[in-house]
C-alpha cells in the first residue's frame, strides 16, 4: 500500500484493528475524497503463514475481521465475503445429504478438490503439494467461513461490542 503524508495524515492514519487495518484506512480514505487505485505492475512481498496453524488462525481473524468493517462502513460488503461461509455450509449439508442416499452434491465438491489437486501438482511438479493444495483450501474456506459467521452473529445479529467480543483483533492505547 502506498500513500501520500497528507492521506495518512488526513485519516488518521492505520486505526486499531489487526488485520484488517490497510481496508479500514483504504475506506477511510475513499469516504475523504481521496483516489484509490491498483498499480498492476507494483510488486509486493507479502509473508505467508509457516505453518498450518498459523495459516488457520490468519484466515480465522480473516473472517473475524469482515463484519467489523461492514459495519463500520456501511455499503463496502461484496457477495464474495459470504463464499468461504457458503461453501463450507454446502460441504457440511452434502454429507448429511450422503446419510440419505443423496451423492451428486458432494460429488461436485469431490470434483473441485480434484482440480484443485490435479492443477496445484502438475503446476509443481508434486503430487503432495497437489493434496496439500487441497488441504490449504480446506482450511482457508472453513477457518474464514465459521469466523465470518461467528462474527457476523455477533457484531450484526446480537449487535455485541467488537471490542468486547474480539480483543484480540484489537490494538490497545498505550
Amino acid at each position: 500500500m502506498g500513500i501520500s503524508q497528507k492521506a495518512f495524515e488526513a485519516s488518521g492514519g492505520f486505526g486499531q484493528i489487526h488485520p484488517g487495518e490497510d481496508p479500514d484506512l483504504s475506506l477511510r480514505l475513499k469516504n475523504l475524497g481521496f483516489k484509490l487505485c491498483l498499480i498492476p505492475e507494483a510488486v509486493v512481498f507479502h509473508k505467508r503463514r509457516i505453518d498450518w496453524s498459523k495459516f488457520y488462525t490468519q484466515v480465522q481473524k480473516f473472517g473475524m475481521v469482515r463484519p467489523i468493517l461492514n459495519m463500520w462502513h456501511p455499503g463496502s460488503g461484496k457477495i464474495t465475503y459470504w463464499f468461504p461461509a457458503v461453501f463450507s455450509l454446502g460441504l457440511l449439508f452434502s454429507v448429511l445429504l450422503l446419510k440419505l442416499g443423496i451423492w451428486w452434491l458432494f460429488g461436485l465438491y469431490v470434483l473441485y478438490f480434484m482440480l484443485i489437486a490435479i492443477d496445484a501438482a502438475i503446476k509443481n511438479k508434486s503430487l503432495g503439494i497437489g493434496f496439500l493444495s487441497v488441504y490449504a483450501a480446506l482450511v482457508q474456506f472453513f477457518g474464514y467461513g465459521y469466523c465470518f459467521m461467528k462474527s457476523l452473529w455477533h457484531i450484526q445479529i446480537l449487535k455485541q461490542d467488537p471490542e468486547h467480543e474480539f480483543p484480540n483483533l484489537f490494538f490497545k492505547n498505550v
